[in-house]
């Protein structure tokens, strides 16, 4: 065979091999999970807070549902729709745990290609915490202080993966209401209660006392807000305010009681140090990075061999020629597998939480009382309008009467 014969089918060989590259390459781009935007619901809101969410419920994706299941039971519990704030916890928990235990779920959630909001919600270490803390709230107040110190207990555990030592698991009130709950079943609460001393910080932490019937769970403040930063939006961060409200006090037949504020959702948000996703998200935008920088360069240096091609004499260079043809693939598929990296930040927010909680217990004869909420700011000032009159139902002996308080509440 002539050497121009078998430059000839080395070329059309090369050629062919390229084509299968670029086919590759295509495929890449038609199977990338491309994310559009969530579309509008076309909904008539009423103002009410627990109907227009599950309006937004209905007509949301499926990878949303977590979302709204959380929003609408936050704003159920401020409204005493209890019934519902538990069908919506139950709702997202159980998807929640579904996904956890999931092996295909966490192998997508390192996919390079899957972009964040494409994939079922289920929120920051924080609003899964929230989650558990108000179904904790919810078992108590229906006689089950078992399955309440159990869901705070999964609470604490879910805040156990943070980066830093000194912020695992570093809820006050979740170890707090743990022991409480078991000195109530006749169980040793005492390294619960030494936990959330030392969560504390040296904050005065009142001792259990087991005749208290009357257990107030309060709220204030406005919690966490999520946004994304970094080249790629790939840096997930938080936007957070200080509220007015640092404390409150409940008035309450004839006795005034203190509710300080032991947790701070804000704190919890902000300071969990380096976090599993911020790990993936950032090798996604290296790749995604470092994908494009290839592409540019192959891009140039298929420019600079096709400028090569044709010799001295007018002939073509059929190395030249394959050389152009690879590096354009390269730049192709390069620019393909960069475009089609997503490693947005998930900003999807449970954005009605709180940033402060607290709690109280009291001991009350069973009867219809009248009480007064009140808020301070951080010297300890009265807030006026943020008071609110209320009316306490202590029931029978039975079970513990449970009232769950709220800034929010609107």
């Amino acid at each position: 065979m002539k050497t121009g014969a078998r430059c000839g089918a080395r070329g059309k060989r090369a050629r062919m091999a390229l084509r299968r590259v670029l086919a590759c390459g295509c495929f890449m781009l038609t199977s990338s999970g491309c994310f559009s935007p969530p579309r509008v619901a076309n909904i008539a809101y009423t103002g009410d807070p627990v109907i227009d969410g599950n309006a937004q419920l209905a007509a949301a994706r499926p990878e949303d549902r977590v979302l709204w299941n959380y929003r609408i039971a936050a704003s159920a519990m401020r409204v005493g729709n209890f019934e519902e704030a538990k069908r919506q916890l139950d709702d997202a928990i159980l998807t929640m745990g579904g996904i956890i235990t999931n092996s295909a779920e966490a192998e997508r959630a390192r996919s390079l290609f899957s972009a964040e909001r494409s994939k079922v919600f289920i929120g920051e270490p924080y609003e899964r915490v929230m989650a558990y803390y108000y179904r904790g709230i919810l078992y108590w107040r229906d006689g089950e202080p078992d399955n309440a110190r159990a869901c705070f207990r999964t609470g604490q555990f879910i805040d156990s993966d943070a980066a830093n030592q000194s912020y695992r698991s570093d809820y006050v009130l979740l170890d707090y209401l743990d022991g409480l709950a078991s000195a109530k079943l006749g169980a040793d609460g005492r390294d619960a209660y030494r936990r959330a001393v030392e969560n504390g910080k040296g904050r005065p932490l009142p001792p259990f006392d087991r005749e208290a019937n009357v257990l107030v769970f309060a709220e204030f403040g406005a919690g966490p807000r999520k946004y994304s930063g970094g080249e790629y939006g790939e840096q997930l961060r938080f936007a957070v305010s200080d509220s007015r409200a640092h404390s409150a006090e409940l008035t309450i037949a004839g006795r005034t009681v203190t509710l300080p504020a032991y947790d701070d959702l804000n704190y919890q948000a902000t300071t969990r140090g380096g976090r599993l996703m911020d790990h993936i998200l950032g090798n996604k935008a290296v790749f995604k990075s470092t994908t494009n920088t290839v592409g540019d360069v192959a891009a140039v240096g298929s420019i600079v061999a096709a400028s090569r091609m044709n010799r001295w004499d007018g002939t073509r260079s059929e190395g030249s020629q394959n050389t152009a043809l690879a590096l354009g693939a390269v730049a192709l598929i390069s620019k393909i597998a960069s475009a089609a990296t997503s490693p947005e930040a998930d900003t999807r927010t449970w954005h009605n939480l709180p940033q402060r909680l607290s709690f109280a217990a009291l001991k009350l004869e069973p009867g219809d009382y009248a009480a007064r909420l009140e808020f301070f700011d951080a010297a300890g000032a009265r807030l006026p309008a943020l008071a609110q009159d209320l009316r306490v139902v202590v029931g029978g002996p039975e079970r513990d009467t449970v009232v769950f308080l709220s800034e929010l509440k609107r």
